[in-house]
Formats: structure tokens, C-alpha cells, sequence
């Protein structure tokens, strides 16, 4: 994934929703009521950490108990200061104060809010990459430095890998073009940060590479988890022991057993501002709303069907349907390469439209590169004194209707379908098609010979874009 590239368009909830998530994620909201807590009396030591004999107090605060209370209170304090909702004011006497970014958490706007959230992010995401706690200490010398290079830890590789893996996540959740959040058996998030595209069969080595990778993110979503940028259910830890003496035929393995994340609506709007701030080009549904027609339907030329009905949908609702039309007819013209798969999504746009648009139809039943779509939307919608199109017309039409599927779809299953048919349906449709005056007619022709299934069809279809070809000088 190069930083130029384009990724799936990701449709998110409203600012407004979103710092509400924010503000419930567990994480933050213990660290604004430590924040809120903190006083006169609270000391922290040399690192800004809460000081152990008040961890207790704190973890009542927060309403914990159990063993892991004071640890989750101090994970609580550490994000309080280091996201700015609590501000150390003397290092030597260890004081602090209230951080001028918690007044953004409760009186702030949408924005200011998921702001402090990012900033709380970064913090565990940087946790999140580094050796467990055991480790660290094993790694300690006398002097209590810890000597890296008895870790076998790179700090930078660690970083890279865990944004490589959250990359993963976002793709597999964007690229299901789905509205709710996507389930990702953590087998499938782990394989794809080991395996290379073209293998086969995965060898034991590469199986046993994937199950360490596997509990490697069991333990780093379990950190995550917390934040609100994911969901996540742990691997079953009786089912790896079991595993490891016996392994599970592969008819009888529930898969979710082995773990299942998701990212959160919250998640996704993190990632998606992550990935932005690296320079990736991260589309999300509703940034054309405010743009012309023309940007509209070259900005949804890429999206997923449903993602590009709901853009369209919002550039519609935000104007009037007539203007909207003869905008998005206006903008459907062009003889260029993406000419074709424009007035595909014109057509889609304007079937969202009811018949205040017709005017805008009509106006432009004598142009020879939208005179066809607009007969089209006429008669599906009853409209009378619609005149029959020319055969030169119909033919047009074909051609531009080919050459959008194509640059959509490529050589698809449906394009195929769509090739035989025309075929089929049509005598002589070859020897009339290469005469068509369309910049895409060559091309189209030379797919469908590529397509059909039959050698004789497919021979005059070549023949055709050869002959098309030459009277457009090719």
C-alpha cells in the first residue's frame, strides 16, 4: 500500500456521535475522572506516574477492584497526563494540576473532543508496541536500565508492524462496502501479515509463523480494546492448550474461538485520520457534498455500489432536483477516457430523482451523448411523447454503455453475459457497431472479442475493432 494510493471510501457517524463514543471509550473516561479527582494532595513520581500509596484511592474512584485494579488506575493517570487532561506543575515536589484539554472534554465542541481522543490513541498505540511488562524487567541491569539489545526488539519494527496490521484491518472493514461493523477472525488479520500473495499451500513453518503472529495481536487488541478502537473477543485460552496436545479437525473448528475484532465506528474515524496524517488518500462518503457534479461523478467512479449511492444520495438531498439534474447531465459530457463510466453514474444519480427532473431530460433528447440515457429515464418512468431513439443512437449507447462497464468492472462475469447477449440479439450487430463514432468503439470491440466464448462471434467482434480502429485513425 503506497502512500499515493486511493483507498475505499469509509462511511462514518457524525462528529457529534462519535465524541459521544469517545467519551464513554473506558480508557478515556477514566482518565478524566482521575483528572477530575486529582488535587492539592495528589503526588506523582519522577515520570509524572501516580505515586503507589494513592493508587488505591484512585482505583475506588474509578470503582475498581481485584488484582488488576491499581494497574488499571495507573494506565488511567498515565494517559490523564499524558493527553494533557492533567498538567504535573512542580517535578521535584511531584504536584499537579488540571490540564487545560479536560475543560474540552465536557465543554468542548464534537471535534476538540475526538482531538483529545486521538491524542490518548497515539498514547496506547505506542504501548501497544512495546515487550510485555516481564520482559522489560528481565531486561533491566543492575543499575535499573534496561539493555535493549537483550529484548530482540526493534522499536521502529514494532511501530511498523502494528500499523501494517491495523492498515489490514481497515481495508478487509472498508472494502466490505457494509454499513454495520465487520467481524475479522484474527486467523485471516494474522495470515495477511504473513503470507505472501502468491502462495499456495502454507508450509508448517508458515502455519506456525501465523499462530504467533495470531497471539501477538491477541495481545495487542487486548490493549486496544479499551481506547474504543476496537472490539474484540480473545482468543479462547482452554482451546489453544487444548490445541497444542490435539489439534481440532478443521470441520469441527469455530473459528471464533481462535478470536474475532472489529473496528469500531470510533475506530475507523482514528484509522482513517492516521492514515491521512501518513499521506494515504482516505476517502469517506459525504465529502463531495459540497462539490460540482463533475467532481461527483469522477469521486465515486471507485466506490464500492452501495458507498456511491449513498454520496449521491447526500449530494441530492442538498439540492433541488432540477437543478440537480441538468448539473449532473452538464457534467456527463466528454469524449475522454472516463467519459463513459460518468454518464453510468449520471444515470445512477438520476434514477434517485423524481419527475421535477424531467425538463432537464428533455432538453437534451437531440444530444447525441446523452439523448439515449434520457429516453431511457423517460420511458421507465412513463413519460409520454417520449421519440423513439435512432438506430445510430441505439448503437451509441451500447458502445458508451460497454466501455462504462469496462472501466467499472473489467472483464466480468456480468460483461460477458452482456456481450453474448448483445450478440446474440443482434444480426449484424458487428458490421454496424465499428461505424459507430464513439472514441470507445475499438476498445469495446476488441473486449468483446476477448469475451465471447465463441470463436466465430469472437473473430468478427476483432475483425469489427480492427475496422474501427482504422476510420478513427488509429
Amino acid at each position: 500500500m503506497s502512500d499515493s494510493s486511493s483507498l475505499p471510501p469509509v462511511r462514518l457517524h457524525s462528529e457529534a456521535q462519535l465524541a459521544r463514543d469517545a467519551l464513554t471509550a473506558p480508557l478515556l473516561s477514566r482518565a478524566a475522572r482521575l483528572a477530575r479527582w486529582a488535587g492539592p494532595g495528589t503526588r506523582v513520581g519522577a515520570g509524572g506516574e501516580l505515586v503507589e500509596e494513592q493508587l488505591p484511592e484512585a482505583a475506588g474512584v474509578l470503582g475498581l477492584s481485584g488484582e488488576e485494579a491499581a494497574a488499571l488506575a495507573s494506565e488511567a493517570w498515565r494517559v490523564a497526563v499524558d493527553a494533557g487532561l492533567v498538567e504535573i506543575m512542580d517535578e521535584e515536589e511531584g504536584t499537579v494540576t488540571v490540564g487545560e484539554d479536560l475543560a474540552l472534554l465536557t465543554s468542548g465542541a464534537p471535534q476538540d473532543v475526538l482531538g483529545v481522543w486521538l491524542g490518548a490513541l497515539d498514547i496506547v498505540l505506542a504501548d501497544a508496541s512495546v515487550p510485555d511488562l516481564g520482559d522489560l524487567v528481565d531486561a533491566m541491569d543492575e543499575e535499573g536500565e534496561i539493555d535493549l539489545s537483550t529484548l530482540d526488539w526493534d522499536p521502529e519494527a514494532e511501530s511498523e508492524f502494528l500499523d501494517g496490521v491495523l492498515g489490514n484491518l481497515y481495508l478487509l472493514t472498508v472494502g466490505e462496502d457494509a454499513l454495520g461493523e465487520v467481524p475479522v477472525p484474527l486467523p485471516a488479520l494474522a495470515a495477511s501479515m504473513v503470507l505472501p500473495d502468491d502462495m499456495g499451500e502454507p508450509t508448517n513453518d508458515v502455519l506456525e509463523q501465523v499462530s504467533n503472529t495470531m497471539m501477538r495481536l491477541d495481545e495487542q487488541f487486548r490493549l486496544l480494546e479499551p481506547i474504543g478502537l476496537v472490539a474484540f473477543q480473545p482468543v479462547d485460552e482452554t482451546l489453544m492448550a487444548a490445541a497444542a496436545e490435539e489439534p481440532a479437525a478443521a470441520e469441527d473448528m469455530d473459528v471464533s474461538r481462535y478470536g474475532v475484532v472489529r473496528l469500531t465506528p470510533l475506530g475507523l474515524y482514528g484509522l482513517r485520520a492516521r492514515l491521512i496524517e501518513a499521506g494515504f488518500s482516505a476517502p469517506a462518503v459525504g465529502e463531495l457534498t459540497d462539490k460540482g457534479a463533475d467532481t461527483l461523478l469522477d469521486g465515486t467512479a471507485g466506490f464500492p455500489p452501495t458507498a456511491a449511492q449513498a454520496e449521491i444520495e447526500q449530494w441530492l438531498a442538498r439540492r433541488e432536483p432540477l437543478s440537480a439534474a441538468q448539473e449532473l447531465l452538464s457534467a456527463a459530457r466528454g469524449a475522454d477516457t472516463g467519459a463513459p463510466l460518468r454518464r453510468l453514474h449520471c444515470q445512477q444519480a438520476l434514477a434517485l430523482v423524481g419527475m421535477e427532473a424531467e425538463p432537464a431530460l428533455r432538453e437534451v433528447l437531440g444530444d447525441a451523448e446523452l439523448g439515449g440515457l434520457a429516453r431511457v429515464w423517460l420511458s421507465e418512468r412513463g413519460a409520454s411523447d417520449v421519440p423513439p431513439p435512432s438506430e445510430a443512437m441505439v448503437f451509441w449507447l451500447t458502445i458508451d454503455t460497454v466501455a462504462a462497464q469496462l472501466a467499472a468492472e473489467g472483464n466480468s462475469d456480468e460483461l460477458q453475459a452482456l456481450v453474448e447477449g448483445l450478440a446474440r440479439q443482434h444480426s449484424g450487430f458487428f458490421d454496424t457497431a465499428w461505424r459507430v463514432e464513439h472514441p470507445a468503439a475499438p476498445d469495446v470491440l476488441e473486449a468483446m472479442g476477448r469475451l465471447h466464448p465463441d470463436k466465430k462471434v469472437a473473430k468478427e467482434a476483432r475483425k469489427a475493432a480492427f475496422k474501427a480502429r482504422s476510420q478513427q485513425g488509429g
